[in-house]
Order: C-alpha cells, then sequence, then structure tokens
C-alpha cells in the first residue's frame, strides 16, 4: 500500500488499546518507570530482569522482528542494573544488556539495531562463566548512538557527543565530538555554545506533543471511509 487507507476510528482505538497495553502489561516489567511512556508494539519489547528504572517520556519503538531488548543479569557475583533518563528514544533493535551497571542520561537517542553491553560475558581463560569481565557503562545527557553501533564494557560517553552508525566504542569518549569507526576515534567536534534542541523541547508544553500527534492523524486520515478501506484490503489497485 502507498498510503493507510483506514478511517481515523480504527487509529484511535489501535491507539487506546496499545495504551492499556503499555498500563497493563509494559510497565510492569520495570522497578520504575516514569510518566507518559509512549510504545510501540509494546508486547514485542523484552524487558527481562530487575533493577531497571526509566525516567519520563520515554519513546519505545519496538516490533516482532526486531524487538527492544533491555536485559539485566543477576547472580554469584552479579547484579546488573539499567538506568535510562528522560526524554530518550529507543529505536527498533536496541539492545542494553547489564551484568554491572549501565547508567544512560537524560535526552539520550538509540538508533536501530545498536547494542550496548557492559560485560564481556567470558573470561579470556575461563570461558564457563562471567567472572571478572565486567565494568560499568556510562552514557551522559543527549549521547546519540548511531545506526548499528555498538557500545563496550567500561566506556564513558561525553554529553552530547554521537557514535556514528556501525562503531564500536571501546574507550571513553570526551563530551560534544562525533566518533566512528572500530575502533571509535574522533571524527569531527561539536560546537558546545551552539544552540542545540534536545528532546526534551517537544514535551516542554506538556501534553501538547501528543495532542498534535493525534491531530495530525485525523487530518491525515480524515477522507478516509469504511468503504474504501475495505475495498482496499480485498480488491487493491495500483492507486492504494
Amino acid at each position: 500500500m502507498r498510503r493507510n487507507h483506514s478511517p481515523y476510528f480504527i487509529k484511535k482505538m489501535s491507539g487506546l488499546w496499545n495504551d492499556f497495553l503499555v498500563s497493563h502489561f509494559f510497565v510492569k516489567h520495570f522497578d520504575c518507570l516514569g510518566k507518559h511512556p509512549m510504545v510501540v508494539a509494546p508486547m514485542s519489547a523484552e524487558i527481562f530482569g530487575r533493577n531497571i528504572e526509566v525516567g519520563d517520556y520515554l519513546h519505545l519503538i519496538s516490533s516482532k522482528d526486531n524487538p527492544v531488548r533491555l536485559t539485566t543479569w543477576s547472580g554469584k557475583g552479579m547484579d546488573g542494573k539499567i538506568t535510562v533518563g528522560s526524554y530518550c528514544l529507543m529505536s527498533p533493535g536496541t539492545t542494553i544488556t547489564a551484568a554491572d551497571s549501565i547508567h544512560i542520561g537524560d535526552n539520550c537517542m538509540f538508533a536501530a539495531g545498536c547494542y550496548i553491553a557492559d560485560s564481556d560475558w567470558h573470561g579470556i581463560y575461563n570461558r564457563l562463566r562471567p567472572f571478572r569481565c565486567t565494568k560499568p557503562i556510562v552514557l551522559k545527557d543527549n549521547v546519540w548512538i548511531g545506526h548499528g553501533a555498538k557500545v563496550c564494557k567500561g566506556v564513558t560517553i561525553g554529553e552530547n557527543s554521537v557514535v556514528a552508525a556501525g562503531s564500536v566504542v571501546v574507550k571513553d569518549v570526551p563530551d560534544n565530538v562525533v566518533v566512528g569507526g572500530n575502533p571509535a576515534k574522533v571524527i569531527k567536534t561539536i560546537n558546545p555554545k551552539r544552540r542545540m534542541l534536545k528532546r526534551q523541547r517537544l514535551f516542554e508544553r506538556g501534553e501538547f506533543y501528543a495532542q498534535n500527534q493525534k491531530a495530525l492523524d485525523r487530518y491525515v486520515l480524515s477522507g478516509n471511509t469504511w468503504w474504501d478501506w475495505l475495498r482496499s484490503m480485498v480488491f487493491p489497485t495500483r492507486q492504494d
């Protein structure tokens, strides 16, 4: 299909069902989940383990074929913890796994398929179990992790910094830089004095963002009829 033919009523009911799944099932996986989470396909997200805390206005986009995964591991010598700040975006395929500690600041963005883990999961000489191969990870405020990038154990990424797509970060990243490559190196600097628009700005007016999205859906789907929707599913044309 080239466009969405469903009437706005279908979109509205789908949104209400999604909200129910978030409030009744999704939130129960967290020790703490802040206000107004926006979650796409909440039942496809894989949240496992204790000590997972997320701030306000989480925007999580998951899917059955590319779920978001947040996992903490506990056991002998391990008690993993994931802490995520407010206004963060997690795209499909984001995987965050902690055996020690992963701390993520406010306004951070994770592009599709990125991977963050604070453990090697097996020692070089003792490969039977994780042992002395974990180190905490810290992502400061407004960090952007690009598509398919990987952040390894013991790394701190500075405020406002960007990890380019496909990069592998094995050493600390300073504030206000862009890093890329394997292993990732600084390839560009960011001017900290230049005004930067962060995700927080979307929510400064309370529910305005959510209401604006609903108004946009209503406008885009306003001309759709039940007949055209049913016809497009049974007898689609090139114009659909």
